[in-house]
């Protein structure tokens, strides 16, 4: 379950009301989730506890998406699906593999995204924007100067201002669904002790002393 508690359709605000009707319909996304794309639907049942918040969210996704935007949406989609992918977050990786289909990204780059570095299926623009992905997001922030240069080959610098901000938000997005548990990041932690045999209390490093 989420960390936060989920808004019910009758406590939302304006704002959300009319994302839930057109996400769930008539139904209230607390009692009777899911959505038609098959997540729970519960990122945007928890955002709706802070409307401002909520409100900030919804015009972000609007920004990207906009017809203003001077940056090819197949870019932005494959910096936002390795995000995901980079951040662990399951989510942001399953949605943006699917958005990455709706703009015409074939499906052999989408396949290879998760080893992008050895995959010879990218244009020298889409290489060295997953190699800048991976420095906001893995490096968190530090660009080798060789891939800018890169990247100014290829792009504007609206277009690279662009991609920097949506992409970053999509980090943001991926560390705040992953710290709440939302959506498909809703999953234990994968970081446990795996217990000795029962009879065995060696420290196991304890055994190499021993030679």
């Amino acid at each position: 379950m989420p960390r936060l508690h989920e808004v019910p359709k009758a406590d939302a605000h304006a704002g959300a009301q009319q994302i839930y009707k057109l996400l769930f319909g008539e139904r209230d996304p607390v009692k009777e989730p899911g959505t038609a794309t098959g997540t729970p639907g519960n990122w945007w049942t928890v955002y709706a506890g802070s409307p401002d918040v909520f409100d900030h969210a919804v015009a972000g996704f609007a920004l990207y998406r906009s017809p203003k935007r001077k940056l090819d949406p197949k870019l932005r989609e494959l910096g936002q699906t390795r995000v995901g992918w980079a951040r662990g977050s399951q989510f942001v990786y399953s949605q943006h593999c699917k958005a990455c289909r709706g703009v015409g990204l074939p499906e052999e780059k989408i396949r290879a995204i998760p080893h992008w570095q050895v995959a010879d299926c990218y244009t020298p623009v889409e290489r060295a924007l997953l190699a800048y992905t991976d420095g906001l997001v893995l490096m968190g922030g530090r660009v080798a100067d060789g891939i800018f240069d890169e990247l100014k080959k290829h792009l504007s610098e609206e277009e690279i201002l662009e991609f920097t901000y949506i992409t970053s938000l999509y980090d943001l997005h991926a560390v705040t669904t992953k710290a709440l548990k939302l959506e498909y990041d809703d999953v234990p932690d994968p970081i446990v002790e795996v217990a000795a045999p029962a009879d065995n209390k060696d420290d196991p490093m304890g055994l190499i002393d021993r030679r």
